[in-house]
C-alpha cells in the first residue's frame, strides 16, 4: 500500500516543507484542470459549472428563489448579446451564426426555417454589427480591447464569503478587466447597472481576478459610447447583494437548508 504524504513525513522520507509543496502542486493541478474545463461553454453552463454560484444566480436568489437553477427559455436577447460578444471576442464563432432576411418572426418563411429554435433576423444582426463598428472604430475603445497581452473569455473560480463562485471575464488586461455591454439608453446605464446586478458582477469579478473592472458600453439606438468605472459604493452594494444571495441559498438549497423552497413567499408592506 502506498504511503500517504503525511505518513512519509512521520517516517522521515520527506520533510514537512516538501509535503506542503506536494499539496500545493496537487491543488494547482486541480485548479488548472478545472479552469480548462470551464473554458468550454458547455462545461461552464452545464452540470460541471453548476457546482459553482455565479452572478447570473444573484437575481434569481434575491427576487424569486423558486426559479433557482431552473432552465431558462431561449430568447432573442440572449442571441443578440452572444453575437455581440462573439463579434469582438470570438469572431470565428460569429461566422457560424445563422440569419434570415424577413420582416418579422410572424412570417411564413421564418416559421418554416426556425424549426429548431430562434434564428436572428438579418436586421437584428445588422444592428449588432453597427454597435460593434461604433465601438471598434473609436480609438480609446479599440486600444483598450485590443491591447497587447489581453486575454478573452477567461474563466476563474474562488471561495467568496464561504461559497464557491465562478465567473468568465470578457477581457483580462494586465491592469484591469473590461466587460462589454449594450444598453437601450446609455443615459440610464447607471440605473440599469443596479437593476441588472452589474454591481454584484463587479464585486465578484474583482474578487476572482484581483483587478478593477470597467464597463465598455454602447447604446443600441444612438451608438453613443461610454466607459463606466465603478465607485467604492457601487462595489460595496454588490458585495451586500452577494452576502444576501448566499443567505438565501443556505436557507433553501444548501445541505443544511432550514426551509423548504416550496414554502417561500413574498411579504411586504404597501
Amino acid at each position: 500500500m502506498e504511503l500517504q504524504g503525511w505518513q512519509r513525513v512521520v517516517l522521515g522520507e520527506i520533510t514537512q516543507a516538501e509535503y506542503i509543496n506536494i499539496l500545493n502542486s496537487n491543488q494547482m493541478e486541480t485548479l488548472t484542470t478545472t479552469i480548462e474545463r470551464l473554458k468550454d461553454d458547455s462545461e461552464y453552463y452545464g452540470a460541471f459549472g453548476k457546482q459553482y454560484l455565479s452572478n447570473s444566480d444573484i437575481g434569481t436568489l434575491l427576487n424569486n428563489p423558486t426559479e433557482f437553477r431552473k432552465p431558462q427559455e431561449d430568447n432573442v436577447n440572449f442571441h443578440k448579446g452572444r453575437y455581440f460578444h462573439q463579434l469582438i471576442l470570438e469572431p470565428e464563432k460569429a461566422e457560424q451564426v445563422q440569419f434570415i432576411d424577413v420582416s418579422s418572426r410572424n412570417t411564413k418563411a421564418y416559421k418554416e426555417q426556425a424549426t429548431n429554435g430562434i434564428i436572428m433576423l438579418e436586421k437584428e444582426g445588422q444592428e449588432i454589427r453597427d454597435c460593434v463598428d461604433a465601438m471598434m472604430q473609436n480609438l480609446p475603445f479599440f486600444e483598450g480591447i485590443r491591447q497587447d497581452g489581453n486575454e478573452y473569455e477567461v474563466p476563474a473560480i474562488k471561495t467568496i464569503h464561504g461559497m464557491e463562485w465562478k465567473g468568465k471575464a470578457d477581457i483580462v488586461c494586465t491592469d484591469k478587466l473590461i466587460d462589454l455591454k449594450t444598453t437601450s439608453n446609455i443615459n440610464d446605464f447607471k440605473w440599469s447597472a443596479r437593476k441588472y446586478n452589474y454591481d454584484s458582477q463587479c464585486y465578484i469579478y474583482q474578487e476572482l481576478f484581483g483587478r478593477p473592472l470597467e464597463f465598455y458600453v454602447v447604446d443600441k439606438t444612438s451608438k453613443q459610447l461610454g466607459i463606466f468605472r465603478p465607485s467604492q459604493e457601487f462595489i460595496e452594494r454588490g458585495e451586500q447583494k452577494v452576502i444576501k444571495a448566499i443567505e438565501v441559498y443556505n436557507k433553501f438549497f444548501s445541505d443544511n437548508a432550514t426551509f423548504d423552497i416550496n414554502e417561500y413567499y413574498v411579504e411586504d408592506i404597501l
